[in-house]
Formats: structure tokens, C-alpha cells, sequence
């Protein structure tokens, strides 16, 4: 270099950037023709090799890291976003059973499948290998940000390499995030509105949360008389949460509050049940469902044979109402 640089050294681990930059792209039989030149917005210095220089095969691109949900698993559900950030990804990294789902996108494509439990692994890899410059899909089911990997992306990112984060590499990736549908979003859609005012979300899990917070998180919502969607509801080994959950909302909500169930929506074993609050039975949801908890107002409506749904009014009827209260007064 014509003008090695120990503070540029210090910053970025090299004695001069647009001189070795120049230097490095003309290969070892190329020379300087013009040192370092420096403006207030650019530096520049020009290199010149024997051969014509193949640009394409100069530096590495900057790795990107596109986090997607796919939503509950039906293709129809899917954004065009998402589906044509698969299709440009160079790799694809997820839980195998969420690969599958998205197979005809990400088919002659490298696929790292990672088991249930290994969030963690799965996520720090999808950040350091497009930390190496690749073009990585990270496949959540529903939405990315919602009890998926989207936070713990931006967690990671956010520790320092030294405090659990992840290399400075993986620091420098872009990064961006793809909406899907939610299983409670699309769980409600399926059944009416349930959530047609105000909701909340609460998984019932206690392997990241403790439980005392969950409890205290579940009373607050059934104080204020939330319409709850409550996600990882039980496993093979928690089966009491949802019991508790249960009679805990008995206390502030009717007996007779409609509960919906949702098992596998959007995909061919579908299963959507009704019950109340009073006959919700743990036995009668698994891993893979999702459940709705009315709020006081939530109604189950239909005409008692093929038409059946679900709603909770937003408080409309004091219009719809308004003009029979005005002639009862005018009268």
C-alpha cells in the first residue's frame, strides 16, 4: 500500500481499504496506477491488471437473512412475499415438518432440518452461514414474529459475540421478516370473529417463561375480560396449565363462554370444535391445537343446523339500536 493507515488498521483490521481493495481485485501480477484519493463523501484508488478482470468473482456479497412465515401451512395462505423470498434464498433452514410444507419452493435447494427443541441451533446457524455470505430462508410456521423464531433472530443479534451473541459476521447480514397468518388469526377466520374486539395471546408453556409470570399474565387478561388465544396449550408432560387456565377465567367470565378448538387448520386433518368454558376438557387438545377463550360478550350464534359460528360484537349494537330507542322515546 502507498498509504498504509494505522487507524484505519484499528478500525477494520487492514492498513488501507480502497488501495488494498484495488489491489486485491486485480489479483498479484496487477500494480497501482493511482493511490488513494480522498474527498469528503468517497475514497478511491484504481488498479490495473494484465488480464481483463472478472467482476462477478470479486469480495463477497453481503448475507441476508429473510425470516418467513408461511402461515398455517396451506399454500393459499402463504404471501407472495414469502413464497418469492424462498424461491430466491440459496438455502433454507427450519423444522423439518415446516420444510415439507413449503417443499415445491425450496426443491434442488441446500436444506438444513433442525428437530423440535432446537430453536436456538437452528436460528444461530441460519445467522452465521448468511454471515458467510449467503442467502438464507429461515421457515416459521404462522408468523415469524409470533411465539417463532423472529425474536430470538433479533436477540441474538442484539448480545454481543462475547455475552451468547453471534459472530460479527452474522452481525452485519440483512435482515428482514415476512408476515404470515397466525394459527390464531386463522383459527378465528375459520370459525366467524371471535376476536372481532379486543384479544390477547398467551402461550401456556413454561419451558422459556416461568409459570408464576404466566399466572400472573392469564389473571390480568381474564380481569380485563380479554377474548384469549392461547398457544402451546399443553404438551405430552404439562397437562394441568390449561386446567388451571380454566378455572381461573370461570371465576370473571359465564360458565356457558364459548371455547373454540383448532387442530392442524389450514391443512387436510383439519379439526374445529365449539364447547363452553364449563365442558373444556385438557384431554381434548393436543400439541398442535390452538385454543380461543371468549370474553363475557362473545357469542355463539347460527340457525341451529348448518349455519354455526362464533363472534365477539365490537358494539355496534348501540347504533343498530339507537334509531328503536329514539321513536320509543319519540312516542
Amino acid at each position: 500500500l502507498q498509504n498504509p493507515s494505522d487507524v484505519v488498521f484499528a478500525e477494520v483490521g487492514c492498513h488501507g481499504v480502497s488501495e488494498g481493495s484495488a489491489l486485491a481485485g486485480v489479483g498479484t501480477s496487477g500494480e497501482l496506477v493511482l493511490e488513494k484519493q480522498k474527498t469528503a463523501n468517497a475514497t478511491v484508488a484504481i488498479a490495473r491488471a494484465p488480464v481483463p478482470v472478472k467482476h462477478e468473482k470479486l469480495g463477497r456479497a453481503r448475507g441476508r437473512l429473510h425470516v418467513i412465515g408461511i402461515g398455517p401451512g396451506q399454500e393459499a395462505w402463504r404471501t407472495p412475499e414469502a413464497s418469492s423470498w424462498l424461491a430466491e434464498a440459496d438455502e433454507v433452514v427450519g423444522y423439518g415438518l415446516y420444510l415439507d410444507l413449503v417443499s415445491s419452493l425450496i426443491r434442488g435447494k441446500q436444506r438444513h432440518a433442525f428437530p423440535l427443541g432446537a430453536e436456538e441451533e437452528r436460528v444461530r446457524f441460519a445467522l452465521e452461514r448468511a454471515g458467510q455470505g449467503h442467502n438464507v430462508a429461515l421457515v416459521c410456521s404462522g408468523d415469524s414474529g409470533v411465539y417463532a423464531m423472529g425474536a430470538l433472530v433479533f436477540e441474538l443479534l442484539d448480545r454481543a459475540q462475547d455475552n451468547g451473541g453471534v459472530s460479527d459476521a452474522a452481525r452485519r447480514v440483512e435482515v428482514a421478516s415476512a408476515p404470515g397468518i397466525s394459527a390464531m388469526i386463522a383459527l378465528s377466520n375459520r370459525i366467524g370473529a371471535p376476536l372481532g374486539h379486543d384479544f390477547c395471546a398467551i402461550s401456556l408453556s413454561d419451558l422459556l417463561t416461568p409459570w408464576e409470570t404466566i399466572q400472573q399474565r392469564l389473571e390480568g387478561a381474564a380481569i380485563g375480560d380479554f377474548v384469549i388465544g392461547f398457544y402451546n396449550p399443553v404438551s405430552k408432560r404439562r397437562r394441568t396449565q390449561l386446567a388451571w387456565a380454566r378455572e381461573k377465567l370461570l371465576e370473571h367470565r359465564p360458565e356457558n363462554t364459548p371455547v373454540i378448538l383448532g387442530a392442524n387448520i389450514g391443512r387436510e386433518n383439519e379439526v374445529i370444535t365449539t364447547t363452553t368454558l364449563k365442558d373444556l376438557q385438557v384431554d381434548d387438545v393436543d400439541m398442535l391445537t390452538t385454543v380461543i377463550v371468549g370474553c363475557s360478550q362473545t357469542r355463539l350464534g347460527g340457525n341451529g343446523q348448518s349455519l354455526h359460528f362464533v363472534y365477539t360484537p365490537r358494539g355496534y349494537a348501540k347504533k343498530i339500536d339507537a334509531p328503536e330507542k329514539e321513536t320509543e322515546t319519540a312516542a
